[in-house]
C-alpha cells in the first residue's frame, strides 16, 4: 500500500512571496522509496497524495520584529506611524533591539520628513518612542494586511479558499489556504503559523487511507527589504534633472541608465561561507525574490549581472524581468560546477529596455579560449600543461552594442544612429593569480580597442574584477598603463606580462564613481563623499563579509563620448546594520549593486 514515510520543510521560517515546498518521502507497495507528486491523475494501485495548507489564526494580535523577524514585537515606533512608515518597519522585540537599530532606522524617519517638506507641508517632528508594556497585547497597532499578490493562486483558480475550517481550543481558528503540495505564503498570513497537511486517498472511493501526516511553520514573516537607495546628482543639484526618487524616477530622454550588480550565485550561497546570514535568507526562493525587487526597483535602462546561474537565467530571471520590458543576453562560463545532484554553472547576463534599446550586436569573450591561443603562441610545448593550468579559469564576458531609441544629435544631425557599447565582465577571483586578473583585464580591453576603431561609439566596461582600487587591473582600466614598477607585475611566472610596456589600452575611460569625489553638489553630495576613499577616489567598498570589506566592483566609461548626470547612493557600514556583513535578510548579495546615469556628449557633423 502506498504510504507517507516523512514529511518536512527545508526551511522552518515562512516567508512573503517565497514559495514553499514540503519534502514528501513516499513507500511503494513494492517497498521503493521516492519523493515525486502522485497526483489524483496519476494515481498509483488506485490511491493519490491529498496535500493541504491551513493558517492558524490566533485571537491574539501578533506583530513580528522588523529586525529580528523571527521574535514577537514587544514595542512599536510611534514616530513611524506618525511619519505614514509601512508600519512593518515600526516594530521591534525589546529596547535594545530598538536601541541598536536606531542608528539606520532614523534614516527612514529623516526620508520620510524630507518628503513631507518636498510636498510644501510643514515639517513636522518625528520621533520613535518605546512602549512601556513588554506585553504583546499592547502593541499600539496591529500589522496591516496589505494587497496579496494577484499571481498567487496557491493551486486553485482563485486565490483565496473559503472560510474557517475548524475551530480550535484557545482561540484558534484554521483558515484553509492552498490545495496544492507548494503554498507561497501572503501578506494575510504575516504573523500567523502556518499547517500543512499530506494523507493517501482512494482514488474511487476519495476515502483517507493511512494516518494523515501534518507539520506546522514557525509564524510568517514579511519579506525583509532594504532602505531604498536614491540617484545623487553629480552636476550640482541634489536630484538629478529628470530623476526623483527611484520609486517614480522618469530618465529624461537624453540619459539612460546603467546597473551592475555581483548577485552571488546560489552554488557560492553556502551556510558554510556565510554562516552569519540566517539560512532562510540564503535560500534561493528567498533571495530571488528579494534580488527581483531590487533590481526591478531600481528601473536602469541598461542591467549587467554577474553570478547568474544558467538555469536561474532561463528560468527565473529572463522570463522574469521581460515582463518589466527587459531583452535578455546572456554568456555563461565554460565550465559547469557540481553541486549537489546537479550540474550548474554562472555567467554575466545583460538586460536591456526594449522600449529605450534595440540589439545590434553581440560579442562573446572566452578567456579560456584567449589563453589556448597565447600558450600555443608564446609558451614552450613542456610548459604548456602548467601555463594552461594556470590561465585557464573559465571566466568570460559579454560585450553588446546597443542603438538608443533616443538621440541628443539635434537637427544637425538627422538620422544620426546612437550607439552604446556595454562590456559585462567576471574577472577572476583568486587572490594569488595577480597576473591572470591582469591578463584578462588587458585581453578585454584589447577586444574593446577592436570594436572602438571601427566605430564612434561610446564605451561602458561593468563588472566585479576581483581587484581593489590601485592594483594593476584597476590602474590599466582608470589610467590606461600601469606603472613597470607596480608590485603586481612581480607576480608573472609564465612571462604573459612582458613587456610590461604592452600593458596600456587607448580607451579615454574613468570610473563613474570618481565623480563624487570630482565634483561638487548638494548635501546628497557631501554625504556620498564621506563613502568614497580620498586616496583612490573609488567606493569605500562594494563588497562587505565578515572576511573583506573593499571595492571590487566598477563601472567605466568613455569620458569623451559620455558625462556622468547622477549616481546610485553609495551605502556606509551603518546601512548594513550592526554586523556589517552581507549577505543578510535586506540585501541578498556580498556585492552592492552599482548604477550611474549618462548623458551622450552630442557629436558635430565631420
Amino acid at each position: 500500500m502506498l504510504s507517507v514515510l516523512r514529511v518536512h520543510l527545508p526551511s522552518d521560517i515562512p516567508i512573503v512571496g517565497c514559495e514553499l515546498s514540503p519534502y514528501v518521502l513516499v513507500r511503494r507497495p513494492d517497498l521503493t522509496v521516492f519523493a515525486d507528486d502522485v497526483p489524483e491523475s496519476e494515481p498509483v494501485d488506485g490511491l493519490f497524495l491529498r496535500y493541504k495548507w491551513y493558517r492558524i489564526q490566533s485571537d491574539k494580535k501578533v506583530a513580528i520584529c522588523s529586525i529580528h523577524p523571527s521574535e514577537q514585537a514587544t514595542l512599536q515606533c510611534l514616530g513611524c506611524v506618525k511619519a505614514k512608515i509601512p508600519v512593518v518597519k515600526s516594530y521591534h522585540c525589546s529596547p535594545k533591539c530598538f536601541s541598536d537599530a536606531w542608528q539606520h532606522h532614523r534614516v527612514l524617519h529623516e526620508r520620510a520628513a524630507s518628503a513631507v517638506n518636498e510636498n510644501g507641508n510643514e515639517e513636522e517632528e518625528i520621533f520613535g518612542r518605546f512602549s512601556n508594556n513588554t506585553n504583546n497585547n499592547n502593541i499600539n497597532q496591529s500589522l496591516s494586511s496589505s494587497q496579496s499578490l494577484p499571481s498567487l493562486t496557491n493551486g486553485a483558480s482563485t486565490p483565496l479558499y473559503p472560510a474557517s475550517v475548524t475551530q480550535r481550543n484557545g482561540g484558534e481558528t484554521w483558515f484553509e489556504v492552498g490545495r496544492a503540495k507548494t503554498y507561497t505564503p501572503t501578506a494575510d498570513d504575516i504573523g500567523h503559523i502556518l499547517k500543512f497537511e499530506c494523507v493517501v486517498v482512494d482514488v474511487e472511493m476519495k476515502s483517507t487511507v493511512g494516518s494523515l501526516n501534518t507539520v506546522l511553520t514557525s509564524r510568517v514573516i514579511p519579506a525583509p527589504s532594504p532602505s531604498p537607495r536614491r540617484l545623487v546628482s553629480v552636476t550640482n543639484a541634489d536630484v538629478a534633472t529628470g530623476n526623483l526618487d527611484l520609486d517614480g524616477r522618469v530618465s529624461s530622454s537624453g540619459t539612460f541608465t546603467v546597473l551592475s550588480y555581483n548577485i552571488l550565485s546560489d552554488t557560492f550561497a553556502t551556510s558554510d561561507q556565510f554562516a552569519y546570514c540566517p539560512s532562510w535568507a540564503l535560500s534561493w526562493p528567498y533571495r530571488r525574490q528579494n534580488l527581483l525587487r531590487e533590481i526591478v526597483g531600481y528601473r536602469a535602462d541598461v542591467v549587467c549581472l554577474q553570478e547568474v546561474q544558467s538555469d536561474h537565467f532561463e528560468e527565473f530571471f529572463a522570463p522574469e524581468l521581460d515582463k518589466h520590458g527587459y531583452q535578455a543576453l546572456y554568456k555563461k562560463k565554460t565550465t559547469e560546477v557540481f553541486n549537489g545532484s546537479i550540474m550548474t554553472i554562472d555567467g554575466c547576463a545583460t538586460f536591456f529596455r526594449r522600449d529605450r534599446f534595440s540589439h545590434v550586436k553581440k560579442y562573446e569573450v572566452e578567456f579560456n579560449k584567449a589563453a589556448q591561443s597565447l600558450t600555443d603562441a608564446l609558451v614552450p610545448s613542456s610548459q604548456k600543461k602548467t601555463a594552461l593550468n594556470r590561465l585557464v579559469k573559465d571566466n568570460v564576458a559579454l560585450i553588446v552594442v546597443l542603438e538608443a531609441k533616443f538621440s541628443n544629435y539635434g537637427v544637425d544631425n538627422p538620422g544620426k544612429r546612437q550607439l552604446v557599447c556595454v562590456a559585462n565582465t567576471h574577472v577572476n577571483v583568486q587572490q594569488d593569480l595577480k597576473d591572470v586578473k591582469l591578463w584578462q583585464v588587458h585581453t578585454l580591453l584589447k577586444g574593446l580597442e577592436k570594436i572602438a576603431a571601427s566605430a564612434d561609439i561610446p564605451m561602458l566596461v561593468c563588472g566585479n574584477f576581483n581587484s581593489v582600487p590601485g592594483s594593476a587591473p584597476h590602474a590599466l582600466l582608470a589610467i590606461g598603463k600601469v606603472d613597470p614598477l607596480h608590485p603586481d607585475l612581480a607576480v608573472d611566472p609564465l612571462g604573459i606580462l612582458r613587456p610590461t610596456t604592452k600593458l596600456i589600452h587607448t580607451l579615454p575611460l574613468v570610473s563613474a564613481y570618481s565623480s563624487f569625489a570630482r565634483i561638487g553638489g548638494g548635501l546628497g553630495y557631501e554625504q556620498q563623499k564621506k563613502r568614497v576613499d580620498p586616496a583612490t577616489n573609488e567606493p569605500l567598498f562594494t563588497n562587505c563579509t565578515r572576511d573583506f570589506i573593499g571595492t571590487l566592483d566598477y563601472i567605466f566609461y568613455s569620458a569623451d563620448s559620455l558625462t556622468v548626470e547622477s549616481l546610485l547612493e553609495l551605502l556606509d557600514e551603518d546601512s548594513l546594520r550592526k554586523d556589517t556583513a552581507l549577505p543578510s535578510p535586506e540585501w541578498s548579495s556580498d556585492h552592492i549593486a552599482l548604477m550611474a546615469e549618462f548623458r551622450c556628449k552630442p557629436r558635430t557633423r565631420r
